[in-house]
């Protein structure tokens, strides 16, 4: 008997909208540490490695060991998420991304009371942990490799993708490079809206990341 040819869903967790959402997120994530946080990157640990670099160079050594706390809570973060993967079968996994997801909302939550007297760096211990499990989490959109919480790998696939395109003729790729490049521009939609809404609510502006990870609890939950 002939079948047809099947058309396979994405899985709601590898759709753009939820990728979309999640970009935001990370932009407005690290603009809000960098700006109310002690001037550090929650996400991307390339910038906090090299300034660990640049002050260990200098001899100031204290100033350094604070660029080293967040690079630590990301690698426990996705140690974490890698535990959990392995102990979730795959007809579980989506449950898995979805209480993630929930783990992220609660966390932003309890950071949006605790005040600026608060040392830097249990916020950003904990905003570094919950970007970690996202990256780590949410790793694809409609089968293509991505992230969420920075844009170096997004920016080089984008532009192989547009290169194929253009040059090679490859079918498909046009759709490809535009999801990159749509998620770099939302990172950095994200920013921006982190950089005015730390202006004009201060620590209570990370409240906002909550809302948008909410859409995504539900969605996931609908789905």
């Amino acid at each position: 008997m002939e079948r047809e040819q099947e058309i396979t869903a994405i899985p709601i967790h590898e759709t753009f909208r939820v990728a979309a959402l999640l970009a935001v997120v990370g932009g407005f994530l690290d603009a809000y540490t960098y700006i109310l946080r002690g001037g550090v990157f929650a996400n991307a640990q390339t910038g906090n490695i090299v300034l660990l670099g640049v002050h260990m160079a200098d001899g100031d050594y204290r100033q350094a060991l604070y660029y080293v706390v967040p690079i630590i809570a990301f690698s426990i973060g996705v140690f974490i998420t890698e535990v959990l993967k392995k102990y979730f079968s795959s007809r579980e996994f989506a449950m898995y991304e979805h209480w993630i997801i929930a783990i992220e909302v609660l966390l932003l939550l309890i950071i949006g009371f605790i005040p600026p007297s608060m040392p830097d760096g249990v916020v950003n211990v904990t905003i570094s942990f919950v970007c970690s499990l996202q990256v780590n989490s949410f790793r694809k959109i409609k089968n293509l490799p991505y992230a969420t919480t920075m844009c170096t790998g997004n920016l080089r696939s984008g532009t192989e993708k547009l290169f194929r395109c253009l040059i090679n003729k490859e079918q498909g790729t046009g759709l490809e490079a535009a999801h990159y490049f749509g998620i770099i521009a939302l990172f950095i939609l994200g920013a921006m809206l982190g950089t005015v809404m730390s202006g004009m609510l201060g620590i209570k502006s990370i409240w906002f990341c909550c809302c948008l990870l909410a859409i995504v609890f539900t969605a996931m939950w609908r789905n």
